[in-house]
C-alpha cells in the first residue's frame, strides 16, 4: 500500500516541520533565508537536502557522517534562472532540450533549461521501506516544444544508496531533441582512487576548452603528460593541476556493459559507488576541479551525450529524438555503497 502526501509552497516555513515520521523515516519541511524551500529527508544513516520546487535538485546528500557535496561558495540555495546562480548543489538535472557548456554557436543556457525549473507539482511516496519524493515540470513554448518532466529521488531505510530517476515526455504534435545529464558534484576526497568496469582506455580527456576554462601554462602542461601518457588521474593525489578543471569522457558504454558501474574509494575504506544503465545512459563524465572555491569529484556523470553543448551533439549524432507522445525513462543508483 502507497501512502501519498501532497506538497504545496505554504508547507514550508523559516522553522522546521516535520511532514512525516515513522521508525524508518522522518521528513521535515523548512524555507531558507533566502526563500528557497528544501525538504530534508532522513534515514538511519543520514539524510538528503531537496529543493522540491526547483528543479528537484538535492543541495546535499550527507550520510555515515559525511557529506557528499562538492565544497562551493553558496551557504546556501538562491533563487536562480541559471544553474551557476546557484552552483552549490549534490545534483541536478542538466537538459533537456540541450545540455553542457554551449558553445559560442550555441543558444542554450549552461546546463539547459531543467537545471532551475519552477516545478509545477511534488508530492511524498510512502510503500513499505521506501520513501520517494516526485515532481512534475511542464514547459511549454508558443511555436516551441512542450515536454512533461517528472523526477524523483528514492530513498530506502537504513541505506547511504538512493535513486536519482526521471521521465521525460514529448507533449507536443512534433519531434523533440533530448539531451540529459544526471549532474552529480561529488565532494573531493584526497588520496581518492577511482574504478569502474570499463576497459582502462574508455576513459579519455577532453581537448577542446570551454569558454569558462581559462588555462595555465600548468594546466597545460599537466594536460598533454596526461594525453602522452605521462600522467594519469586515477587517483586524487595532485590537486595543484586541477585548476581549472580536468574533465574526462567516456563514450558509447554500451560497448562495454548493460550497467556501467563507476566508484570512487576513500583512503578511510569508504566507496562511492554511482550505477546506471547503458540503454538509457549511453556517456559518462568525469570531472575534477580543486581551487579555494570550489573542490568536486564528479567521478562518473551519466548522460545520454558528452556535455559539449546541443550543436555538437547534433554534428556526432549523439543527439536524441522524442516522438510526440514517447516517454523516455532513466535511472541512476548512487551514494556510498
Amino acid at each position: 500500500m502507497t501512502t501519498r502526501l501532497a506538497l504545496w509552497r505554504e508547507l514550508f516555513t523559516a522553522q522546521p516541520r516535520i511532514l512525516l515520521e515513522n521508525r524508518d523515516f522522518t521528513v521535515s519541511a523548512f524555507r531558507y533565508p533566502g526563500g528557497i524551500e528544501a525538504l530534508k529527508m532522513e534515514n538511519a544513516r543520514g539524510h538528503l537536502l531537496v529543493l522540491p520546487w526547483l528543479g528537484q535538485m538535492i543541495w546535499d546528500a550527507y550520510f555515515d557522517d559525511r557529506s557528499l557535496t562538492m565544497r562551493n561558495m553558496f551557504s546556501q540555495p538562491k533563487p536562480a534562472q541559471q544553474i551557476v546562480e546557484t552552483y552549490g548543489c549534490f545534483a541536478f538535472h542538466s537538459g533537456l532540450l540541450a545540455n553542457g557548456c554551449p558553445s559560442p554557436e550555441d543558444t542554450h543556457a549552461l546546463h539547459g533549461e531543467m537545471a532551475c525549473a519552477s516545478m509545477d507539482e511534488a508530492w511524498l511516496e510512502l510503500e513499505g521501506d521506501t520513501l520517494r519524493l516526485s515532481g512534475r515540470y511542464e514547459y511549454v513554448m508558443g511555436f516551441g516544444n512542450h515536454y512533461l518532466a517528472q523526477p524523483s529521488v528514492v530513498l530506502r531505510s537504513n541505506s547511504a544508496l538512493f535513486a536519482i530517476e526521471m521521465a521525460v515526455t514529448n507533449l507536443a504534435s512534433a519531434p523533440m531533441p533530448l539531451q540529459y545529464m544526471c549532474h552529480m558534484n561529488y565532494a573531493y576526497v584526497p588520496q581518492a582512487t577511482f574504478s569502474q568496469n570499463l576497459p582502462e582506455d574508455a576513459l579519455t580527456l577532453r581537448e577542446s576548452v570551454p569558454a569558462h576554462v581559462k588555462p595555465t601554462e600548468q594546466w597545460l602542461a599537466f594536460n598533454r603528460r596526461l594525453q602522452q601518457g605521462e600522467a594519469t588521474l586515477t587517483a586524487l593525489t595532485q590537486p595543484a593541476f586541477y585548476d581549472p578543471e580536468i574533465v574526462f569522457f567516456a563514450d558509447k558504454l554500451n560497448r562495454y556493459t548493460d550497467v556501467p558501474t563507476f566508484r570512487m574509494h576513500g583512503p578511510d575504506g569508504v566507496t562511492y559507488l554511482t550505477r546506471f544503465s547503458s540503454r538509457e545512459f549511453n556517456y559518462a563524465t568525469r570531472w575534477i576541479l580543486y581551487n579555494g572555491d570550489q573542490q568536486v569529484a564528479a567521478f562518473a556523470l551519466p548522460a545520454t551525450c558528452r556535455p559539449e553543448g546541443f550543436l555538437a551533439a547534433q554534428r556526432n549524432g549523439s543527439l536524441l529524438t522524442l516522438a510526440p507522445g514517447e516517454t523516455r525513462q532513466f535511472h541512476v543508483t548512487t551514494g556510498i555503497e
